[in-house]
């Protein structure tokens, strides 16, 4: 990663310095979601947004990446994690010094390229060497030819009421980078140019707080020279493809569930493994059913003499019509269980959830007066006064 200068990577995720890795983790999966540009297409600043949370996570839910974060300002794969460590133990180097604007002291340091200090273990620079040894010792260009995993790739995947219950096949559209078959995932086609970062000299300055340092390219590995891009994937070594997937959906996938399909994420650079691809799935609506887990809900009206009398009454299930029980006096609101004709589980074979029946009485339309004299008749045998018990608590 190239050298980057002063950016609050706890501000762009918007966690506090003392974040956990778990708080880290969460606040970027979080902002991903917002500004992916899967989700904002041919937004630019979203894309921005995203390359600078992704930076962001990238330094700090890496243990050694965040500690060199937090002691200089900045982070480079040029600083060893140990010198950070030993300028932590001297008291140098010190983001935390630098904001609250605590003076470094520069007495005895030679910084030319022929310093006496440095032959003769004078005052300073013996100290400076100590603290900031092997610091830029880590060759990059070197470094980015090992293998590099792919990351890792979340899609959500839109499936219907039935499929999600009876099993089915999904389709979606999957973006993903696979290796370019130009370069073989090595960014380069042989043959080399000038470095464009640090045009050939072989060297760049790292700013770090109040300290300056003329450092080794991270690019080039101080050779000055880069080998020419692939002109297919323009060095990166990998190209960006749409192309349609195909995976079966289980029987009771339940809305929300995450399904992980091992290697079918972004190819990894030089031979490194892919990343893994999860799919969430979010199921459809039904117009009479509703699904909590594996239990169907089902709102059921009846009449007043099936509910005052009971009875026997078919009711639409996931599996077709069945026969449910009401029992005499049965209220509007009543919840009747139907057990296991709900969804079959996903993940505990041989299981299934049930069918919970609200009752809801429907009051009937009184259109002749011989209904009218009945109902009068029924009111005068039965004159109990169904608010009796809120006037009691009044």
């Amino acid at each position: 990663m190239p050298p980057t200068q002063h950016k609050d990577y706890y501000g762009l995720l918007g966690v506090k310095k003392t974040a956990t890795p778990e708080e880290i983790r969460k606040a970027f999966r979080k902002l991903a979601r917002k500004y992916h540009p899967d989700v904002n297409p041919g937004d630019k600043k979203s894309e921005e947004k995203f390359k600078e949370i992704s930076e962001a996570n990238d330094i700090l839910s890496d243990e050694k990446k965040r500690k060199i974060y937090d002691q200089f300002g900045f982070y480079s794969d040029q600083i060893d994690p140990a010198a950070a460590e030993a300028a932590a133990r001297s008291g140098r180097g010190s983001h935390s010094a630098q904001q609250e604007g605590a003076p470094f002291d520069f007495g005895g340091f030679d910084f030319s390229e022929e310093a006496p200090g440095a032959a003769s273990g004078g005052q300073g620079w013996g100290n400076f060497r100590d603290i900031f040894s092997g610091m830029f010792s880590r060759d990059r260009a070197a470094q980015a030819e090992g293998p590099q995993p792919g990351t890792d790739l979340e899609y959500q995947v839109n499936v219907d009421f039935w499929t999600a219950i009876r099993g089915g096949v999904a389709r979606p559209e999957i973006q993903r980078q696979e290796v370019c078959v130009t370069c073989h995932g090595r960014s380069t086609m042989g043959g080399t140019q000038t470095c464009p970062e640090c045009h050939g000299t072989g060297q760049v300055t790292q700013m770090g707080g109040r300290m300056k340092f003329n450092i080794q390219c991270p690019r080039c590995g101080g050779t000055g020279k880069v080998q020419n891009p692939c002109p297919t994937c323009h060095g990166e070594g990998v190209l960006y493809r749409t192309e349609p997937l195909e995976f079966r959906i289980k029987p009771g996938t339940r809305d929300g569930q995450r399904i992980r399909l091992a290697g079918k994420g972004n190819a990894g650079l030089h031979g490194g493994a892919p990343g893994d691809l999860y799919l969430i799935i979010r199921t459809g609506t039904h117009p009479v059913f509703t699904r909590t887990g594996d239990d169907i809900h089902l709102t059921l009206p009846v009449t007043v003499s099936e509910a005052a009398l009971g009875g026997r009454i078919d009711v639409p299930t996931i599996d077709g019509r069945a026969q449910l029980r009401i029992p005499p006096g049965t209220q509007s609101g009543q919840k009747l269980r139907m057990r296991e004709r709900g969804v079959p589980s996903a993940t505990k074979e041989g299981t299934r959830g049930d069918e919970i029946v609200t009752v809801e009485v429907a009051v009937p339309q009184v259109r002749d007066e011989r209904s009218r004299e009945i109902l009068k008749e029924f009111a005068k045998l039965n004159p109990e006064d169904p608010r009796e018990s809120i006037w009691a608590k009044v």
